[in-house]
């Protein structure tokens, strides 16, 4: 920035300069900050360097100043910075300062992290409302509520297990397959490890990076074989390293939520001998549970207009 020379005051004579600019700033970006001396036009500039320590860019020694001097100090804090003007009258000791607050703001952004447990009770609340329900419906014609309760509930346990023992057997096969591709892209990295390089060039060719702009981080990725390989399943593979534990809570959320979701349309039938009137009360009830159950999913996922979800 260019720093303007201060034309000399008539009164009162010329003296040393104390005022003083101190920028805030954070510490990744080096920014100017500059005060403008009362009554003057000498500008002097300062930033912090790395360590933190206010550091002067350039300064006008000669020029003049009068008896009073803007002080500028800035106190900045994590999430928004404070600067006060102060005004000082080196004669009589006096201060006024003024107060202003640049706005800003702590960056929050929240990330729904449970979609996996969503999905499963998705998988399991769905079917078990619906296929018990047709089980039931299809029953309720030889008019014995017990027979369908008897029924409906050898077909919630029988699919309770069914759907959890899915769960379980699909959570492992996530795991194995995510080791197996690891295990290759190792053999990879270690073997050809030029064509490895040139695939992560191909990952950012398409953001207009080329090879000589991602060279600092396949120097990195070199030094490091496990990161380098971490890279390639996420960015090449797209795959997440799954939870060790996953295939159980999977197991367990999918089988409960489908006996759960099973227990509503043979309420109906447990409360009520007359299987033809549980039946219509439990059409009515599946419907209810199945359009609460799709709000409340919308509601949990952010989605801005849960009706139409």
């Amino acid at each position: 920035m260019p720093l303007a020379r201060s034309s000399p005051s008539a009164s009162p004579p010329p003296r040393p300069s104390t005022s003083s600019t101190i920028g805030s700033t954070s510490a990744e970006s080096a920014s100017e900050t500059t005060s403008l001396l009362s009554g003057s036009t000498a500008r002097t500039a300062f930033w912090w360097g790395a360590a933190g320590a206010p550091r002067r860019s350039s300064a006008d020694e000669d020029s003049a100043a009068t008896p009073v001097a803007s002080v500028v100090a800035a106190a900045a804090g994590p999430s928004s910075s404070s600067y006060a003007a102060v005004d000082v009258d080196e004669e009589s000791g006096s201060m006024t300062s003024k107060m202003s607050h640049r706005s800003s703001y702590a960056h929050d952004e929240p990330h729904f992290a449970g979609a996996e447990i969503v999905r499963d009770v998705i998988v399991g609340l769905s079917d078990g409302l619906t296929v018990p329900f047709a089980l039931a419906a299809g029953l309720a014609s030889l008019g014995s509520s017990r027979i369908v309760v008897t029924a409906g509930f050898a077909e919630i346990v029988a699919g309770a297990i069914s759907m959890g023992l899915g769960g379980y057997l699909a959570g492992k096969s996530e795991i194995e397959h995510y080791e197996s591709e690891r295990e290759r892209e190792f053999r990879e990295v270690a073997e050809i490890p030029e064509e490895e390089e040139q695939e992560i060039v191909d990952i950012f060719a398409p953001y207009g990076l080329d090879r000589k702009a991602c060279e600092p981080m396949l120097v990195l990725l070199r030094a490091n074989p496990e990161k380098w390989v971490d890279f390639m399943m996420k960015f090449e593979l797209s795959l997440e390293r799954p939870d060790s534990s996953r295939s159980w809570i999977s197991a367990v959320t999918i089988g409960s939520s489908y006996f759960i979701g099973g227990l509503v349309p043979l309420i109906p039938y447990i409360m009520n001998d007359d299987a033809m009137a549980a039946f219509y009360i439990s059409i009515v009830m599946t419907l209810s549970v199945l359009l609460a159950f799709g709000y409340a999913k919308a509601i949990v996922l952010g989605v801005r207009n849960p009706v139409s979800s």
